[in-house]
């Protein structure tokens, strides 16, 4: 596993990533659902508490000044009581379980953008492995997480205790207090330390992250071998590609050569260049280039004239330059108007002649 590890050197490609994406292999930090979640409760709870106790103050005063005049608890009027109370408890408890399920849906969906993969849900056998277990127990990550969770209790202690400190020397106060005013104080303590333990625990969440994208990069890192592969299955073995370039090329110049036939003339210099023209004077509004070639293609475009008696024409400035500047189907520029119309005069006069 060290050697394998060692020699997986190169950055994961796209390709990669998205398999892997595919998988549902992804990166996230639970510690971060967790910091999050319990934030949001309890900063929700603050929020809820003025009507929390409305609410509980009213249910008891209802309740117990009942009691008087009711003659004995039946069973409807128990239910009825038992009604009220789910229903209260689900107003002031519902608000908490609604935050605290969209606070953990977003967190999650934030880090894997909502990904959903068939693949995770897909039974293996594999995962019953007793093997594997074992390994995963004894693995470096069990380690780590086990590093975590000593490092984690460290530090949530150390806020405990900081806080103690804070509000044991004002429990004093709390002798000379009503029991309103001692239960305000006994709540703000309670809520400054869990604030301060939530704070405590985004730093932890941060870190967290950090650690798992570390370690989700080095876990889909490649080896060059696994580069070259993946290179070879998404653009192709090289040689396959050559080959398949070749025969493309192979066919085109036959299309090429079937287009010489069609010349009004050849452009020689005299057998490294060769370029077909034909002039249409319905159809185009200057010469176009049908067919050109170098050295060996030259020589074929010419056997292939003279096989259709075409006129061929040795101008070397103007064969070179025509085969370099004008691409195969395009018609002359018009720069080299006079120098083609020389031309045409020529085929035109030998055409006359005979």
């Amino acid at each position: 596993m060290a050697g394998d590890s060692e020699s997986r050197t190169e950055k994961a490609s796209p390709k990669k990533r998205r398999d892997e994406r595919k998988k549902g292999n992804i990166y996230k930090s639970q510690d971060v659902i967790n910091a999050l979640s319990i934030l949001a409760v309890f900063i929700t709870l603050k929020k809820l508490v003025p009507f929390v106790y409305k609410k509980m103050s009213e249910i008891m005063y209802d309740y117990f000044t009942s009691i008087q005049t009711v003659p004995e608890i039946t069973k409807e009027k128990g239910l009825l009581i038992l009604r009220d109370c789910f229903f209260a408890l689900f107003l002031m408890a519902g608000p908490v379980m609604l935050v605290t399920l969209v606070v953990g849906v977003l967190a999650t969906g934030a880090q894997t953008k909502f990904l959903f993969s068939k693949d995770s849900l897909k039974p293996k056998l594999s995962k019953l492995s007793p093997l594997k277990g074992i390994k995963k127990i004894i693995s470096i990550r069990s380690v780590v997480e086990l590093l975590k969770s000593i490092i984690k209790a460290l530090i949530i202690g150390l806020v405990i205790f900081q806080s103690y400190k804070s509000i044991a020397s004002n429990t004093v106060k709390l002798m000379s207090m009503d029991i309103f005013n001692s239960a305000v104080f006994v709540l703000q303590s309670v809520y400054g330390l869990v604030m301060k333990l939530s704070m405590a625990f985004v730093a932890i969440a941060v870190f967290d992250y950090l650690y798992q994208w570390w370690e989700y990069e080095r876990g889909i890192k490649m080896s060059k071998q696994e580069v070259k592969e993946e290179y070879k299955q998404t653009e192709g073995d090289p040689l396959i590609r050559s080959r398949i370039r070749d025969t493309q090329r192979k066919m085109s110049q036959q299309r090429m050569m079937q287009q010489v036939p069609s010349a009004d003339v050849i452009v020689r210099n005299p057998t490294h260049f060769a370029i077909a023209l034909k002039y249409d004077i319905d159809s185009n509004s200057a010469p176009i280039v049908v067919a050109k070639g170098q050295d060996h293609l030259a020589l074929r475009i010419i056997e292939e004239a003279e096989k259709h008696d075409i006129p061929m024409m040795e101008d070397k400035p103007l064969a070179r330059t025509l085969y370099s500047e004008v691409e195969l189907g395009r018609e002359i520029p018009p720069q080299y108007y006079t120098a083609i119309a020389e031309v045409l005069a020529w085929v035109y006069s030998l055409k006359k002649e005979s």
